[in-house]
């Protein structure tokens, strides 16, 4: 599949998508763990990235769920959207409401694409390492199932 595009499979007709950036508030913890499942799902040839509102601190539940799915961040860091080096891509997925604002006032004019996937904070989260630790299972659950669900066909 190197090279191929990923088209929507929610059955609409949205052009294909050869470059994503996933958006959220530090570039921490969601738009991070978007990136990482993307790169595992999406052809090869698709240019995946992420950023924050503001430039966070690298979380390390985020590193240890991943590599619960043999994924890996590498020795990435958290990067802001203002300081990104590539500023076109076909799709923004923003993934806080405070990045859906950043972006659309960012982006204006331009023709880009953005969607809003709601996805909570899984810092906010309190109790036991177990009971945080499945509040960040749970947010890579969503992300994968979105990622799946807007970019991969339909099994069937």
């Amino acid at each position: 599949m190197s090279g191929d595009r990923a088209p929507p499979a929610d059955g609409t007709d949205k052009a294909p998508v050869t470059s994503v950036l996933f958006v959220c508030g530090m570039n921490a913890i969601r738009s991070p763990m978007a990136e990482a499942i993307a790169r595992s799902l999406l052809p090869r040839g698709t240019y995946i990235v992420s950023a924050g509102v503001r430039t966070g601190n690298r979380d390390p539940f985020v590193d240890t769920v991943l590599t619960e799915r043999q994924l890996s961040l590498g020795d990435r860091r958290p990067q802001g959207f203002a300081d990104l080096a590539d500023s076109y891509f076909d799709l923004i997925v923003t993934m806080a409401p405070e990045a859906h604002h950043t972006v659309l006032d960012a982006t204006g004019s331009q023709a880009v694409a953005v969607e809003f996937w709601p996805m909570p904070d899984p810092s906010v989260v309190t109790g036991s390492r177990e009971q945080i630790l499945d509040a960040y299972r749970d947010v890579r659950e969503r992300i994968e199932a979105r990622i799946r669900q807007r970019f991969l066909p339909a099994p069937g």
